[in-house]
């Protein structure tokens, strides 16, 4: 097979996309933080990591997919392991910009996020029975989205003078609940539909990516410009 990217192959071109967007967006938010209040320049370092590491795997996954025709769950998963729970732990950057936020905020957010992904590995990888994997990988998902809108954090937040911040808060909350829920979606459609499309499955993460990578840091990098003029 031919290492050459098809003009009529749209995961392929859909890595392409993606890899370079994630390289844009990474000088993006680098070159912003002399922009910003020095409050600020921790959450838009973390999502410039985000996006540096994202399109470091995008690269590899590109090339896996391109040589092979297969998904890159591997080269995924161990992005998702370094990036979701930085982008989990940017709730509590933000309103740690602007208010003091108790360390219980930041541990529970994090241990969420690593339960999720690595029961969803473990299915994934077979070291778990896949169906019963994805009891507790939701289990932890339900719990993040608890905690952002109903717990500490989102206690914190409604408790905000700062206009900016809760308006970013709220976006991000939107993001993580919408843009999250297309990996399960397709966690579930493969394992207990048995009807996982490749081809769709990994244009469909793709687009994820960038909602959920770039979009998110947009948002933070809007909130942080807003508040420090």
């Amino acid at each position: 097979m031919t290492n050459n990217l098809s003009a009529s192959d749209p995961v392929g071109i859909s890595f392409w996309l993606i890899s370079m967007a994630l390289v844009a967006a990474t000088a993006f938010f680098f070159v912003e933080r002399d922009r910003v209040a020095g409050k600020w320049k921790t959450s838009l370092t973390v999502s410039g990591l985000v996006t540096l590491i994202a399109a470091v795997h995008y690269f590899y996954m590109r090339d896996v997919w391109v040589a092979t025709g297969t998904s890159p769950t591997v080269f995924r998963y161990i992005d998702w392991l370094l990036t979701v729970p930085l982008l989990m732990i940017e709730f509590y950057l933000i309103l740690s910009a602007v208010t003091k936020v108790p360390a219980g905020v930041f541990w529970r957010l994090l241990i969420g996020t690593i339960a999720m992904l690595g029961f969803g590995y473990a299915g994934e990888a077979g070291w778990m029975d896949a169906k019963m994997a994805f009891i507790p990988s939701m289990a932890a998902w339900f719990y993040i989205i608890w905690e952002i809108f109903r717990g500490e954090a989102s206690q914190i937040n409604a408790g905000l003078a700062n206009a900016n911040v809760q308006k970013a808060y709220k976006t991000m909350t939107l993001l993580v609940t919408v843009g999250w829920s297309i990996y399960p979606l397709g966690y579930f459609f493969g394992y207990f539909m048995g009807s996982q499309d490749p081809v769709m499955l990994n244009v469909i993460y793709n687009v994820a990516d960038f909602w959920n990578k770039i979009a998110f840091g947009v948002v933070i990098w809007a909130a942080a410009v807003a508040d420090s003029e």
